[in-house]
């Protein structure tokens, strides 16, 4: 049964036994969650001198369960779209049903697309009405500060290698930038997801190395500027394809590139180690973008279009504005973990 809200009160302490102190519970609460005398609660001391109580902790082993009914009429990514939500949600289970079966078409399409596009997520089961799929990730195995350096690390591979594309017009390699995009938001999806149980779930919180429940937003707000950050990457590199021309070394664009790759890798770095002093230095420095954007048409490539060059440097810009951000975020949480020492 699950409990229900209950208002605000306050208990006293109370000392029995010269040596015990013991808190006396709200009978609404212990009613509404079905306890009685003997019943074993879980009690987590936080870091912030909270202490959160509860009636059942043992879902270690317990497997939230969703039914997502899927319609042909329906198109495949509309689809795809409620079956993230589900993920998002934290289910460990999710069910697709089709009252009419699925067709070969349609089964390939939810096989691929959650091995491709949902970390952890695998096939189980599955018959001709029924698609079974399961949550198979440890969240020790893959805790948030990992996710996000590998989400870091991603974008920094691919800010160098936008770099290159541009200067070289290697083709190839602006569509495999384009195709790590798709592995920044797959890391997105999950810690987005690892952050909404760890909101409801403190054992959750502690395993993916959140201190405070207030931090989940913090940490939502980062995971979505980095991911807006390798959209903007996978913008550059679809400039590069459009193009018909080497851009030539001397072109501002280039020290423009390092100089956002730089400012990144710093307000990351800021992000890692709280320090405030050095993330206040990080959005000084993203600040000074603005020096970089003096458009010299003269030393563009013949073939290059004005306008495309112009959607690179707006997406350089972004990308410092966005790094200033997270050097943001990483003073809020670094006052949030100094609170009550």
């Amino acid at each position: 049964m699950e409990c229900i809200d209950i208002d605000y009160e306050q208990r006293k302490i109370q000392l029995t036994g010269g040596s015990t102190y013991i808190v006396s519970l709200p009978i609404k609460w212990i009613r509404e969650c079905n306890l009685s005398h003997g019943d074993s609660l879980t009690l987590i001391p936080r870091s912030d001198y909270t202490l959160i109580l509860s009636a059942n902790m043992s879902t270690e082993n317990k497997k939230l369960e969703s039914t997502m009914e899927i319609s042909s009429e329906d198109m495949p990514e509309d689809n795809f779209r409620i079956l993230v939500s589900h993920y998002l949600a934290g289910y460990d289970l999710i069910r697709l049903v089709s009252n009419k079966g699925f067709h070969a078409q349609d089964r390939k399409f939810f096989k691929d697309v959650t091995r491709k596009r949902l970390i952890g997520i695998e096939v189980i089961e599955e018959s001709r009405n029924e698609i079974l799929l399961q949550s198979l990730m440890n969240y020790q195995e893959l805790p948030l500060k990992k996710a996000l350096q590998n989400m870091s690390r991603l974008i920094n591979s691919m800010l160098e290698d936008a770099m290159v594309s541009l200067k070289t017009h290697d083709l190839e390699l602006a569509e495999d930038i384009i195709n790590r995009d798709n592995e920044v938001d797959r890391f997105y999806l999950l810690t987005v997801r690892q952050l909404k149980v760890a909101v409801e779930d403190p054992k959750v919180a502690e395993k993916i190395g959140i201190e405070r429940p207030r931090q989940c937003l913090s940490y939502r707000l980062v995971t979505k500027i980095i991911e807006r950050i390798g959209d903007h990457v996978e913008r550059i590199a679809q400039q590069i394809i459009i193009m018909d021309a080497i851009v030539p070394e001397k072109d501002d664009i280039f020290a423009m590139g390092a100089f956002v790759q730089k400012v990144f890798s710093d307000s990351f770095r800021a992000l890692d180690e709280n320090n405030i002093n050095y993330s206040n230095k990080v959005v000084n420095s993203a600040r000074r973008f603005e020096g970089y954007t003096v458009i010299n048409h003269e030393q563009e490539a013949p073939h290059c279009s004005p306008m495309q060059m112009d959607v690179i440097r707006e997406s350089l810009m972004r990308i410092s504005e966005y790094s200033a951000d997270i050097a943001e975020m990483s003073i809020n949480i670094s006052s949030e973990l100094n609170k009550n020492k």
